[in-house]
């Protein structure tokens, strides 16, 4: 079976099938296993879009002091883990939500609107799509046009009569794209007019790229309450095992929100670490040391093999060969892992059909090798 022949995200709806492609990144054993290749197989990952400096060194000292606290159980309100949030942003603490990770606080802001019509840009996460169809929302997808997938505001907001609530990742997954203060500042004006809700996950603002990296919308939830804004700590402090994450919005939906969340969603180890990480701000200095050196040193290697790479705001870039260059995407997906080099695929994106390739930033020696590995794999492609 080749590549192209793989079952694709359609069958991902049901539960009695296993998907052929894996649903996330980091996860290289099934394609290992098509291409006949070992388990042991040399690999750099680069199809996850994690902090490649973290965790902290501080943490696995910091987590095994803690074992002892496995006897009991955790607060009920993570009071100590949300006032460190609430401090860190300068909100009040009944304004956050702690939760296992990203993803549940996907599911709970989906649970807000159980049963009612959800719009989602895509192509983005997939989670959010799933997060809907476990509460029964009906999903209408609002497409980014390739190659730049960029949106108009003016279609943006033509397509949210009789929407309930808006997911929008920012900076987006896959594609890397942004909608800037004053475009999110016109949508959520317009949004508060029709009331629907607007849900922003902000899971990579932390690892924003660019000219101009761009802050978190935190201020803007003071003046708009339908805002729901959430986010991940798994990404900025490679912890992913961990499963760590909060949902921040006003007193009133952050209290809905949690009657919809099962006791003791969170352990005691991700709590207590909470407000530890966000105290350490020489790791956060050495974060945005690393993407100022790093990404523009990538976007400039990957313009120069003559790629196409859609405009990136985040730690990784969307890629494809050129038309000129006769290549296929799967082809060098395939050549790329035969190499040792594990990249995204997307067959798995609404609206990028398996046409592009995601590639995380990591340090400089892993980014060298990966620029090394695409020049030699796309030249053995056209052979």
């Amino acid at each position: 079976m080749s590549l192209s022949e793989w079952p694709s995200a359609s069958g991902l709806n049901s539960p009695l099938i296993t998907p052929q492609w894996p649903t996330h990144g980091g996860q290289a054993e099934t394609l290992l296993a098509h291409f006949g290749l070992p388990a042991d197989h040399p690999l750099e990952d680069f199809s996850a879009n994690l902090n490649p400096l973290g965790p902290p060194a501080w943490v696995r000292d910091w987590l095994t002091k803690r074992l002892a606290g496995l006897e009991r159980y955790p607060a009920p309100d993570y009071g100590k883990a949300r006032c460190a949030i609430a401090a860190h942003y300068q909100l009040q603490s009944d304004q956050v939500l702690l939760t296992n990770g990203g993803a549940e606080a996907i599911y709970l802001a989906a649970a807000l609107h159980a049963g009612e019509r959800a719009a989602i840009v895509t192509p983005s996460f997939g989670e959010y799509a799933r997060a809907c169809r476990a509460h029964r929302l009906t999903v209408t997808e609002i497409a980014l046009p390739a190659p730049h997938f960029t949106l108009a505001m003016d279609s943006l907001l033509a397509a949210l009569d009789n929407i309930d609530v808006l997911f929008l990742c920012r900076p987006n997954n896959p594609t890397a794209t942004l909608m800037d203060t004053a475009a999110m500042e016109a949508l959520l004006a317009h949004t508060a007019a029709i009331g629907c809700r607007v849900v922003i996950d902000e899971a990579f603002i932390g690892l924003s790229g660019g000219a101009r990296p761009q802050a978190s919308l935190v201020p803007l939830l003071a003046r708009f309450p339908h805002l729901i804004l959430l986010h991940s700590m798994t990404k900025f402090y490679t912890l992913p095992g961990l499963r760590l994450g909060y949902l921040l919005a006003n007193r009133v939906t952050v209290e809905v929100a949690a009657s919809h969340q099962p006791a003791w969603s969170v352990n005691h180890l991700a709590a207590e670490l909470v407000a530890p990480l966000l105290a350490d701000e020489a790791f956060a200095d050495r974060t945005q040391q690393w993407l100022n050196s790093e990404w523009p040193r990538m976007a400039q290697a990957l313009a120069q093999l003559g790629l196409e790479v859609v405009p990136s705001h985040a730690c990784f870039f969307l890629i494809r060969p050129r038309i000129s260059q006769r290549i296929s995407t799967d082809a060098l997906f395939e050549r790329l892992l035969r190499q040792g080099v594990l990249v995204r695929h997307t067959h798995n994106f609404a609206g990028l059909d398996g046409e592009w390739l995601r590639v995380a930033l990591r340090d400089a020696p892993a980014n060298q090798r990966l620029n090394h590995e695409l020049e030699k794999a796309l030249h053995d492609c056209l052979r």
